[in-house]
């Protein structure tokens, strides 16, 4: 077998012993850890913290696991600009550890779970004790999205409302600009590229690429709300759509634009 073989079969296997260890982990978390913190926490408040803390240093993990299997390398230009509280983070979203990446720098945020994982007999008490929020209808999600901002918190958010598809263009949904419009907080701009591309929708996990492919993160600076609020004249659902317009042509990467640690943001 050639060189090459023998790196694609090693990442193959080194991918499916790094999806059993994160499986394996969230598992003997909830047996252990989880019920201990809830045990421990005082309040909601204290026990959403402790939760998402944990979750954080559970993504690092996973992710520096993956770095030193060889699996993927990845570069981020703009990290100041997650840390701070109360902002929602826009990002394009080609490949399905996007949000581990995010939450691995982010310790305290709120993301949007499948509603399968939130009715989990075994899960969805320890991401409802997160304040991770359920995708069940995109009107009630909405609502949870804006409410938590509201409140002071930081959510993670990708407007096309899953992976994109390799071939086709990114298509967001105007639910990320109603968020928000509504919640009025600043927007922390996200544009993610993973070359060569993996983990994408439809692709299993064991279908790895030529080579390790490495993402490129490119994080903007926080956008006040007062830049994208609707103007005179306009609808809130016009304003919508301008702000999802605008939203697509900056998140999704241009080969001019990869690499960027200081991407024109302009549009928006």
């Amino acid at each position: 077998m050639s060189v090459r073989g023998l790196d694609r079969g090693w990442r193959i296997f080194a991918t499916g012993l790094s999806f059993t260890v994160f499986g394996c982990s969230t598992l003997l978390l909830t047996a252990t850890l989880f019920p201990l913190l809830w045990l421990w926490s005082r309040d909601v408040d204290e026990r959403r913290l402790r939760f998402q803390h944990t979750y954080h240093r559970g993504c690092r993990f996973f992710i520096g696991f993956m770095k030193t299997l060889g699996l993927i390398s990845y570069e981020v230009h703009g990290l100041e600009h997650l840390r701070g509280g109360n902002r929602l983070i826009l990002a394009n979203h080609p490949s399905l550890i996007d949000a581990v990446f995010l939450l691995s720098w982010m310790p305290e945020a709120v993301c949007i779970v499948k509603q399968a994982l939130w009715h989990n007999p075994f899960l969805s008490w320890a991401v409802r004790a997160a304040g991770y929020i359920g995708n069940a209808s995109p009107e009630g999600l909405i609502e949870d999205c804006t409410a938590s901002l509201r409140a002071g918190h930081t959510l993670i958010v990708f407007p096309e409302g899953t992976r994109s598809v390799p071939g086709r263009p990114p298509q967001f949904k105007r639910g990320a600009a109603r968020i928000a419009l509504g919640a009025a907080v600043p927007i922390i701009p996200v544009q993610i590229c993973c070359e060569p591309i993996t983990l994408t929708k439809g692709q299993k996990w064991y279908q790895v690429p030529e080579r390790t492919p490495h993402y490129s993160f490119v994080v903007g600076a926080p956008l006040p709300a007062a830049r994208f609020a609707a103007t005179p004249g306009e609808s809130t659902s016009q304003a919508a759509r301008r702000l999802t317009r605008q939203l697509q042509a900056v998140l999704v990467p241009s080969p001019d634009s990869l690499g960027e640690a200081d991407p024109v943001w302009s549009m928006l």
